[in-house]
C-alpha cells in the first residue's frame, strides 16, 4: 500500500521533509536526485535526523550522538562514537539498532511512501 505525502516540488536537490504516514514520522530526503525515505527520529536515542549530515557515501549522521546509517538500508555505520570517552557510554544506553527504512515511489509529480 501506498501513501501520497508530498508534492515532488517540494523537495528540491538537499531537501528535508518530515512527513507523517500513517501516525509515523518520516524523513524524506532528496540526495544526488534519488528520493529516500527514513525514520525521522535515530534509534540510539530518539533524537531528530532532520538536520544530520549525508556523507559521500550516502549516510545520514545523526547531529546530535553522530550515529550514521545508510540511506538506502538503514544499517548503522557507525554507533554514537562521540564525544570521546562518553560516546562508548552513551552508545551503550541502547543496542545498536538500524534506521528503519521505507520503500518511495514518485509518480506524476508527487511522492509516495510505502506503508508497512
Amino acid at each position: 500500500m501506498w501513501k501520497d505525502v508530498l508534492s515532488e516540488d517540494r523537495l528540491p536537490e538537499g531537501g528535508r521533509e518530515v512527513v507523517d504516514v500513517d501516525g509515523t514520522p518520516v524523513l524524506l530526503v532528496r540526495h544526488r536526485g534519488e528520493v529516500f525515505a527514513v525514520a525521522a527520529r535515530c534509534p540510539h536515542m530518539g533524537a531528530p535526523l532532520k538536520n544530520g549530515r549525508i556523507t559521500e557515501d550516502d549516510h545520514l549522521v545523526c547531529p546530535w550522538h553522530r550515529s550514521a546509517f545508510s540511506l538506502r538500508t538503514g544499517d548503522v555505520a557507525q554507533w554514537a562514537p562521540w564525544p570521546p570517552g562518553v560516546g562508548k557510554v552513551l552508545g551503550a544506553l541502547r543496542r545498536e539498532h538500524a534506521l528503519p527504512v521505507y520503500p518511495v515511489r514518485v509518480e506524476n509529480g508527487r511522492i509516495l511512501v510505502g506503508v508497512p
